[in-house]
């Protein structure tokens, strides 16, 4: 591949590979902002939502996504095809991420200052979160059933590191407990001021008294940029996974129609087990490919067992490049690289769902789209890291190709990719789903 000019961090005129992915990021926060950005760009592009209590009428062409509990979305495109007799070709991803999520009581004080109390929300790199400028994202639950999106202003959080002179032992190694150390300051305690809760009531528009939930996360404030020494570099939060979902709905947008069925499903909760209604053990892509073979296949009992035998999901989520002072952490024969495409993974224990078909399936995909191929296998002593792809993989009966993009900083606060990878993972999932 060509070798990028380099680009101008600051210039606002001209185009660079990544840039629509540094927008998307930067719209999605939380979990409920990313599908709330996916159901934007889906409805602009002609689709149009339906919810799940609906009773759903389908046709060959037809344009839809559902959404679950604000976090998950499922969006498709009906083949010209019966599903029983053509399949489905799916993307997924997910669209949580490390963080820090608010409980519910919140309002911490001590040694004058006021706090908000959080708990971890998966396997994030703590020490990444220290000094930097945070706010709060999320979803509220309004009084009588509402719901309202809301991002705090400003950098209203943020966890100070302690200084060197009170802690010298910081030099043999940083040890935080998530319960003492990490409590984000919001102000000084003066008695009065306003706090969390009185913020969220005027971002949401409402009065306090009418906020009765939230599924709240911390963020970082500072929005996606261009870095390395060539600008092609991608410094974001949230790159694992919103990088996937990105690349699976701009595939989905620019996908032909055709004979079979195309579907991008968005799990919430794969950070923490995927164990919810919403989440990929949960029965929700389940439910809508049941209801599409019922609403466009009607009248046999064995299409949906016959829709998902004839079918291929490809689970994208972002994969590990070869770290540049670390390279001993990697298996030596497996070392992705940043822009070197989309990285296929596999493990021996089934933590990733790639078998031998799946794999020579997607490698081929690729090749007739002319995207090269990445391998990535955990060494032999070192635990492996999973994702949705076993989980939807063994709830559906569904074969199922573990995939994504080569990254650094994996679970960081602020995780680097390359923009090199966002067409060539577009190019290859747009391969997968019109195959």
């Amino acid at each position: 591949m060509a070798r990028m000019p380099t680009v101008d961090a600051d210039r606002t005129d001209e185009l660079a590979p990544g840039d629509d992915l540094r927008a998307f990021v930067d719209a999605s926060p939380s979990p409920s902002h990313a599908v709330a950005e996916m159901a934007r760009r889906l409805t602009a592009a002609g689709f149009t939502e339906m919810a799940e209590v609906d009773r759903w009428e389908l046709a060959p062409g037809a344009a839809r996504f559902t959404v679950r509990r604000g976090g998950s979305l499922v969006a498709f495109r009906v083949g010209s095809a019966p599903l029983s007799a053509s399949g489905m070709r799916l993307v997924g991803a997910h669209t949580d991420s490390p963080t820090f999520k608010v409980r519910p009581n919140n309002d911490v004080r001590q040694a004058g200052y006021r706090l908000v109390g959080v708990e971890p929300y998966g396997g994030a790199l703590l020490h990444t979160w220290l000094d930097r400028e945070l706010t709060v994202a999320g979803r509220v639950a309004l009084r009588g059933g509402g719901t309202a999106l809301v991002r705090l202003p400003g950098a209203p959080l943020r966890f100070p590191s302690l200084a060197i002179h009170l802690d010298r032992s910081v030099r043999e190694g940083l040890t935080l407990d998530p319960q003492r150390h990490l409590v984000p300051v919001w102000s000084r305690d003066l008695g009065s001021e306003p706090g969390l809760a009185e913020a969220l009531a005027e971002a949401a528009g409402v009065p306090a008294d009418d906020v009765v939930g939230h599924d709240l996360v911390l963020t970082d404030t500072q929005p996606a940029a261009r870095a390395g020494g060539d600008g092609t570099w991608i410094a974001a939060p949230r790159l694992d996974d919103l990088a996937c979902c990105h690349s699976g709905l701009t595939a989905l947008l620019a996908a032909p129609a055709g004979e079979r069925t195309q579907v991008l499903v968005c799990n919430d909760h794969e950070e923490v087990g995927s164990g919810s209604m919403a989440g990929a053990r949960g029965s929700f892509l389940e439910d809508v490919v049941a209801r599409l073979v019922a609403a466009t296949d009607p009248g046999d009992p064995q299409a949906l067992h016959r829709t998902v035998a004839r079918s291929v999901l490809v689970s994208a989520d972002m994969g590990h490049a070869v770290h540049p002072t670390r390279a001993d952490r990697h298996e030596s024969a497996h070392t992705p690289q940043l822009g070197g495409g989309p990285v296929l993974k596999l493990n021996a224990n089934q933590a990733y769902a790639t078998d031998a078909l799946g794999g020579g399936w997607f490698t081929e995909r690729c090749a007739a789209a002319g995207v090269p191929v990445q391998h990535f296998v955990t060494r032999a002593d070192l635990p492996c890291g999973s994702t949705v792809g076993p989980l939807t993989a063994t709830r559906l009966g569904i074969a199922t190709v573990d995939v994504g993009a080569p990254m650094l900083a994996m679970h960081s606060c602020r995780e680097l990719a390359s923009a090199l990878d966002v067409p060539l993972m577009v190019g290859a999932l747009s391969a997968c789903l019109t195959d």
